[in-house]
Order: structure tokens, then C-alpha cells, then sequence
């Protein structure tokens, strides 16, 4: 599995994105550098979900630009920028569920293009054993947990040989001990590819240990950015997301956390 070229980082600059009058997402700008994980947070309708739709072109850009690299992407269709190098997950797993495990990557590779179906095999069987699940290839898709079934949409998104991966709530629906397994899955995707990582997600133990630095929004705009460490003490977003003071893993307490996960599950 290989990233982009060393050097070609993720920008975004001044986003904005309207529907009918409502603003959605409100001059927002960041970067993620290859082989970084950024966090996107906030709470329910602050605009996460749809600054990757905007991203990866899923919906058309109001204003703001897009570039990887020295390559301007804005207003690109979505194919277009996923043979850019950039792939994505969703809030709902998307899986084939006739297809078994292996052939669900296949699709992946293939939807990269140029590749032939020798070649998707190949890369789909490199990608299963780097996330150390090979043992699935022959399971049908449909007969895997929840937990299994978020692996295999990131590897199928892995197959294409992103530059940029871009995950929403990779860590929805699963349990505590999903969430330990999902957590070194992410980190040795980083680590043995080098891809850029955004990762929207609800769980602060997950967002909080796996990520570089953090951008939050609320209402469509930015109100925080910075390291974890930087970013869970400010007042403002304490006060619009977190609802407490968190600890030194991550965890939240107070009014805007379940108490029993430690974890913020607000939609959105």
C-alpha cells in the first residue's frame, strides 16, 4: 500500500457551503500533512459531516478552495478526486453484503481505475493482511459484526491507494472493546502507508488518543484548533462540545457525555 508523494498535503481554504440560505459551513480552512490524523469535531450539526461531503465532492463547494498538493480540486466531481487520492468512509457502513470480505475490497481497487481485476485482487488481499484481517477474505460480508464490518469499508477505501483518507464516525455503533481494536487498526494504517487521515468522530477516547491535533466546529464555524492537549482545555469548547473538563485519556465528564463510556455521542 502506498500514499502520495512525501510533502503533498491536504488543504483547505475558507469552505463555505449554503443550502437555501442556511450556511452550513462558514469560512473554515486546515490542512492535513501525509501521515498525519487530524480530528474534526463538534457537536450535533456543526458541519462536520458536510465539510467532507464538500471535500470529496459528494456536494458541490459555495465558496472556498480545495487542493492536494500543488493540484486544485475545487469543484471537481466525486470520482474525479477519489482517483485524486483521496477516500472516504460513511456514517453507515456501505458494504456489499453478498459479496464476501475479499470481494468488497475488490470493488475498492477497481473503482480506483486502470486497475485490472488481477491487480484489485492482488491489492485487496495486501490490504487485508496489513490490517491483519485476512482470516475473513472468504466471509461473507454480511455475516460479520459491526466492528468487523467498519474494517472493511476503511480497507476497501485503502484499496484505492489514497493519498487522504477521510473517515465519518469510523467508530459509530461500536462497543468499548471495538473501539480498542479500531483505534491500532487506524494507527497502523497510518504508520504503514503514510496517508493523511481526517477523522470525524463522537468518542473521545478514540479522537483523543489517535489524533495529532484536533479542528473543532460549531455552527459551521471554527472555534478551536491544536494538539488534543491544547484544544480539551479551551473554554469555548468545553463549553459548546464537551460539556466538562475531560481527563488525561481522553474521557469526558459531565452533562454532554454518557458517564459509562466516557465517550461524547452527540449525532451529527
Amino acid at each position: 500500500m502506498a500514499a502520495g508523494p512525501p510533502g503533498e498535503r491536504l488543504v483547505a481554504r475558507n469552505l463555505r457551503k449554503d443550502f437555501a440560505g442556511l450556511r452550513a459551513v462558514d469560512d473554515v480552512s486546515f490542512e492535513v500533512d501525509p501521515g498525519e490524523i487530524v480530528g474534526l469535531i463538534g457537536p450535533n450539526g456543526s458541519g462536520k459531516t458536510t465539510t467532507i461531503n464538500v471535500l470529496t465532492g459528494l456536494l458541490p463547494i459555495t465558496a472556498g478552495a480545495v487542493r492536494i498538493g500543488d493540484t486544485d480540486i475545487t469543484g471537481w466531481p466525486a470520482h474525479r478526486i477519489a482517483r485524486a487520492g483521496m477516500a472516504r468512509t460513511f456514517q453507515v457502513v456501505k458494504l456489499f453484503k453478498d459479496f464476501t470480505v475479499l470481494e468488497n475490497i475488490e470493488v475498492g481497487a477497481i473503482s480506483a481505475g486502470g486497475v485490472s481485476r488481477h491487480e484489485a485482487r492482488r491489492r485487496a488481499e495486501d490490504v487485508l493482511e496489513h490490517i491483519g484481517i485476512a482470516r475473513l477474505a472468504n466471509v461473507p460480508a454480511g455475516a460479520l459484526p459491526q466492528g468487523e464490518e467498519r474494517r472493511i469499508e476503511i480497507a476497501r477505501a485503502l484499496a484505492t491507494n489514497p493519498r487522504f483518507l477521510l473517515l465519518d464516525e469510523p467508530g459509530a455503533g461500536l462497543n468499548d472493546a471495538e473501539i480498542e481494536v479500531l483505534m491500532p487498526t487506524l494507527g497502523r494504517i497510518r504508520d504503514q502507508t503514510g496517508c493523511g487521515m481526517l477523522v470525524v468522530d463522537h468518542d473521545m477516547r478514540l479522537i483523543m488518543g489517535l489524533c495529532d491535533r484536533l479542528h473543532v466546529l460549531n455552527f459551521g464555524r471554527t472555534i478551536a484548533e491544536g494538539t488534543p492537549e491544547q484544544v480539551r482545555r479551551q473554554p469555548a469548547v468545553i463549553e459548546a462540545y464537551l460539556g466538562a473538563e475531560t481527563d488525561a485519556a481522553g474521557n469526558v465528564a459531565g452533562n454532554a457525555a454518557d458517564p459509562a463510556a466516557g465517550a461524547v455521542h452527540a449525532a451529527g
